[in-house]
């Protein structure tokens, strides 16, 4: 049986060593024969690394390693050029002194594998220029120059906007340099998590073309249906395909849906539990603290719908936080239509695994209930389960009441409906209760549909003053009623219940909590 490439990702390793390895060299060389100047975003762990270093071993002419592979008798061998190669993804870069130190480690390691000596020492971008000059005459060869993780510098400072423009235009000083040698080059390809708008990075190299939304090349990172069902079709063997699928499936970049690598890997080495691997090699700290800073409504996330310019790139000093979640993987591409202005892409959750663990995350986030949480939601799921819906509204309140005041300091969250909203959807959400928010019906749109066993609850939230609480407004249950949103569930032969929850901005925490079965 054949060995899995956990954390594997130079090519020669797995090639000559038994492990299973998916054949992308078809894509390989329609990169090859199609273009010279690529550019390509993938969240992390994805397998970027192993396909950069695929490419370089085409590019050396290994043609041994890829005996059985589609390229094997597809391309010309007798051609090596020069490969120079640049990664940034050992290492964590919080100061301008470490990158200089990492790329001059880069350049240095690079001129001893090409047995080339650079004149200049202290200015990196007039090495880079040696280099790719010295590589061309020594070999006399065009040069293929590889870079894995470009944005790595930047994304370790993202929380810092100065630090983040120090690190842009330190590597910007460096990639420009591909351009002004474009007569020594024969191919170039730049992988990393981000795409940096034209007019900051990528001013000095326009001529990349960005494969990242290619239909041609959607599955060049990931595993497929068909990769699942035969390489790994011993390894899985008595697994649950179909929940597999729900947990780890479901990335979609305008190809087939793919899984992530390194949870097929992981569920495999660790027993074939269903577990959040990819999630906890790096939680999305930064991204939470911007929803909660902006009082981001958290059931949005079921349903985005961006343009074209919103999901390709961003600059440091204007941060999209839907396009962040796209590009980090927390959303993903689940429909591509056309607008009245354009491309519109519809975005959600890619998996199960995304979903569950992304929500138990903001929960921290938002009420730091970090020890209290696994209670509330355990109380919540035997709620529901068996119907004392009197008994969720206490446990409602004591949720809310136990929030830590701090949460409320220098900021008027809890004036927001979308607040309270949030922290229900997220703890539903965690417990892998199907849930569907901002319901649209043909007499509006219900603020959350819950479906569990033969039963659907239709909620409506409500933020309210001291002064309208004894008023004769309409309470939420009422909107419920008036708007006669359970006719779009009476077909479904579904026991249908009404939950209208009132929240009291002076109280912090629920004031009415009415509900009907319909």
């Amino acid at each position: 049986m054949q060995k899995l490439p956990i954390g594997i990702q130079t090519f020669k390793d797995i090639r000559s060593d038994n492990y299973v390895y998916i054949d992308k060299t078809k894509i390989a060389v329609d990169l090859i024969e199609n273009g010279r100047y690529y550019f390509l975003s993938r969240p992390r762990r994805f397998g970027k690394s192993l396909f950069l270093d695929t490419l370089k071993n085409i590019f050396e002419a290994k043609k041994e390693l890829f005996k059985d592979l589609y390229i094997y008798d597809k391309y010309d061998w007798s051609k090596k050029y020069p490969v120079i190669y640049i990664s940034f993804t050992e290492g964590v870069f919080k100061t301008e002194k470490k990158v200089i130190e990492k790329i001059e480690k880069i350049f240095k390691d690079n001129q001893e594998r090409l047995e080339i000596e650079c004149e200049s020492k202290k200015s990196m971008n007039i090495c880079f220029e040696e280099l790719i000059k010295k590589a061309y005459e020594k070999y006399n060869q065009k040069v293929v120059i590889l870079v894995d993780e470009y944005d790595k510098p930047i994304l370790d400072n993202i929380e810092d906007i100065e630090s983040s423009k120090m690190m842009r235009e330190e590597l910007k000083n460096i990639y420009s340099v591909i351009k002004g040698a474009d007569e020594y080059i024969e191919f170039a390809f730049l992988t990393g998590v981000s795409k940096f708008s034209k007019v900051s990075i990528f001013s000095g190299l326009n001529n990349l073309e960005d494969i990242t939304l290619d239909e041609r090349y959607g599955n060049i990172c990931g595993y497929t249906q068909n990769d699942i069902e035969t390489s790994f079709k011993e390894l899985l063997n008595g697994v649950d395909l179909e929940e597999l699928k729900k947990w780890y499936n479901g990335y979609n970049f305008l190809g087939e849906n793919v899984y992530n690598p390194f949870d097929i890997l992981l569920f495999i080495s660790k027993g074939y539990e269903f577990r959040n691997y990819w999630f906890e090699t790096g939680t999305p700290s930064f991204l939470i603290e911007l929803m909660k800073k902006y009082n981001y409504f958290i059931p949005n996330l079921e349903h985005i719908k961006v343009n074209d310019s919103l999901i390709g790139s961003f600059d440091i000093e204007n941060i999209k936080i839907e396009t962040l979640l796209f590009q980090t993987g927390y959303l993903t591409i689940k429909e591509k239509r056309r607008g009245r202005r354009g491309l519109e892409y519809i975005l959600s959750y890619p998996n199960k695994e995304v979903l569950l663990s992304l929500n138990d995350h903001i929960l921290d986030c938002l009420t730091n209930q970090y020890s209290e949480k696994f209670i509330f939601q355990d109380k919540i799921y035997e709620c529901l389960e068996s119907l004392n819906l009197d008994k969720l509204k206490d446990i409602f309140r004591e949720l809310f009441a136990s929030i830590p005041y701090n949460n409320y300091t220098n900021n008027k969250i809890y004036e927001y409906e979308g607040y309270y909203a949030s922290v229900v959807y997220s703890y539903l959400v965690s417990l892998g209760i199907e849930l569907i928010a901002e319901d649209v019906t043909n007499r509006g749109r219900i603020d959350l549909t819950l479906k569990l066993d033969s039963r659907v609850f239709i909620i409506e939230f409500k933020v309210i003053d001291k002064i309208e609480k004894d008023s004769d407004k309409s309470s939420a249950l009422e909107q419920i009623i008036k708007n006669n949103y359970a006719q779009k569930y009476q077909s479904q032969s579904k026991e249908i219940y009404l939950l209208g929850i009132e929240f009291c901005k002076d109280e912090k925490n629920i004031c009415s909590f009415e509900w009907k079965k319909s």
